[in-house]
């Protein structure tokens, strides 16, 4: 960075990273001078972006190091499923304040979900004991693909009515409706799996460049995140692994209307049609989630046959990014399913491919896609960039 003028967003990036945490440091970074340093940090100050704390002391004057303060905003973050959501007050360290989960169909309409999604935020807020004012942004996550820039979702299988439909407008009018006015207010839709890879990536494997997470719940997707940035494709359609088409299962019907998916035989809710076939009533995939965790013998017996067609895929898919970890996720993300992935994907994959390749289940667990959608808005918001934009709003144009 030293060479160039480095604005105020650019050293809130060195302090939020660790790379530069005192003034000294932000000078040898940046090559500013004491003075600019200053000055632009007292931007960062005034809007409350930033706090002094207490340095390690070598024997004289302890240092003062700089800090991002995490406690100066709040974001909202929901993760809607296809029969429940969860949603939650966070700070901008990802720290959860508030949390609900109950039910809520999505076959109902994006109108009546975004609607009672808004009526929950505030008793959050309250419960949070965060004044409304404090909110910075809203993050959604949604089982289905996403236009990233419109904010919208993309011919969605298991999401009837929400195709191309404006989440993030109508989002920010029922949250001005039952919460309060926030013309502004920046709203991030996401597709669920890309969430729960960026969340679980930074969090638990922010050394790894390539990670790979796959979500097997009521469909099969996977969330892709590459150089710490999450991989779209050129319109959101990337990750859609749920429905590539599997040679030898061409009469399974896809709730997409294709033949032959992956999600068609393996996803949670096909599993849940097989094992009701087989006597055992199964509504969902959480139901086979439950099935499961009490060791029903045909349950187990079909996850392990499930993470071996997933498996199948996955070899392609590793072989392709070359992933340092692959995440397993979702109602499935059990030993049965994971044994099944294994088995294929060291069977079929190069060896060279899974040499250096990590095969692990979901550490944030139902909270992923809450903590990836508050991440995003916080990276949004607080990017260099950005940052600047915004504190030129908050009425300091200075360089």
């Amino acid at each position: 960075m030293a060479g160039y003028q480095a604005s105020a967003g650019q050293l809130l990036r060195l302090i939020r990273t660790g790379r530069a945490t005192t003034r000294g440091e932000l000078q040898a970074a940046t090559g500013l001078s004491r003075s600019t340093v200053g000055h632009r940090l007292d931007r960062l100050f005034r809007a409350g972006w930033l706090r002094d704390r207490a340095g390690i002391s070598t024997g004289g004057r302890p240092s003062t190091r700089l800090e991002f303060d995490a406690s100066h905003a709040v974001v909202l973050a929901a993760a809607l499923e296809t029969r429940h959501a969860r949603a939650a007050v966070l700070d901008l360290a990802g720290t959860v304040l508030a949390e609900r989960t109950g039910p809520m169909v999505l076959g109902d309409g994006p109108d009546r979900v975004l609607d009672e999604l808004a009526r929950w935020f505030g008793p959050l807020l309250a419960e949070a004991d965060t004044d409304p004012a404090k909110v910075c942004g809203i993050g959604l996550s949604v089982p289905g693909p996403v236009d990233w820039t419109a904010g919208q979702v993309v011919q969605p299988p298991i999401m009837p009515g929400w195709d191309r439909y404006p989440v993030r407008e109508r989002l920010r009018e029922a949250y001005a409706l039952h919460v309060r006015p926030a013309p502004e207010l920046p709203v991030l839709v996401d597709n669920d799996a890309n969430l729960m890879a960026y969340a679980e990536q930074r969090v638990g494997f922010p050394d790894c460049d390539a990670f790979v997470l796959v979500k097997v719940s009521t469909g099969i997707g996977a969330g892709v995140v590459v150089g710490g940035e999450i991989y779209r494709g050129i319109d959101g359609g990337a990750g859609d692994i749920g429905h590539i088409r599997l040679h030898d299962r061409s009469g399974a019907l896809c709730m997409c209307g294709s033949y032959g998916c992956l999600a068609a035989v393996a996803s949670g809710r096909a599993l849940a049609g097989q094992l009701t076939r087989l006597g055992v009533e199964t509504t969902s995939g959480s139901g086979v989630r439950a099935h499961l965790a009490a060791g029903q013998p045909d349950a187990l017996r079909l996850a392990r046959q499930a993470g071996r067609q997933v498996g199948e895929v996955l070899v392609t898919v590793v072989t392709l990014l070359n992933p340092g970890v692959l995440m397993i996720a979702g109602d499935l993300a059990g030993t049965p399913f994971v044994t099944g992935v294994r088995e294929l994907l060291y069977q079929r994959a190069m060896p060279r491919t899974t040499a250096n390749l990590q095969v692990v289940t979901s550490a944030l667990g139902d909270r992923a896609g809450l903590t990836g959608a508050a991440t995003a808005v916080v990276e949004h918001l607080y990017a260099p960039d950005r940052a600047d934009e915004r504190l030129a709003v908050l009425g300091d144009s200075s360089p």
